[in-house]
């Protein structure tokens, strides 16, 4: 057994960070000493998303600079590439329905037949957080729907701030 700190790697986009990702990093130091949240940079295929990737990094820093045992930065690339400059032995990934489980799983697979050493570690939400997703707060956020029982005071106040005091519920 190494005496060597357990990193923990849990990617995501985090556009925008919700209670749900929240839930998933404070758990995981129970059994990390160290959570590396790693913000996917968003390809050129891909859509750029509502919050540039350096305002998520900065919300999710806002959310975390109380706690030293988590970092919080962006990447590109392919994950295991990720989790290795890490020193990460761990990939957290959330659960929230049956529906994640098969995309989830094929990942979990290719990552291990890419980088043997890392292992997948699959976490649900609690319960009162598994219905959100970060797409559903934008949606309703983007309506004028409150989001503020969603989302952490960070992810709210740029929220507010792009869509007014609805998504605060005033």
């Amino acid at each position: 057994m190494s005496d060597d700190p357990q990193v923990g790697v849990y990617p995501g986009s985090f556009d925008p960070v919700t209670f749900g990702h929240d839930d998933l990093i404070r758990r995981s130091l129970k059994i990390v000493d160290r959570i590396v949240v790693g913000v996917a940079e968003v390809s050129t295929e891909e859509k750029e998303g509502m919050f540039r990737v350096p305002e998520r990094v900065e919300i999710l820093r806002e959310v975390y600079g109380d706690l030293s045992r988590v970092e919080v930065v962006s990447f590109s690339g392919l994950l295991v590439e990720f989790a290795r400059q890490q020193d990460a032995s761990l990939i957290i990934r959330g659960l929230r329905a049956v529906s994640d489980f098969e995309y989830e799983f094929q990942m979990a697979l290719m990552n291990r037949s890419l980088w043997p050493d890392v292992e997948v570690i699959f976490m649900a939400p609690s319960n009162e957080y598994t219905f959100i997703s970060s797409t559903l707060v934008r949606e309703v956020a983007s309506l004028g729907g409150d989001v503020s029982d969603f989302v952490p005071g960070p992810a709210l106040r740029r929220l507010e701030d792009r869509f007014g005091p609805g998504v605060r519920g005033e």
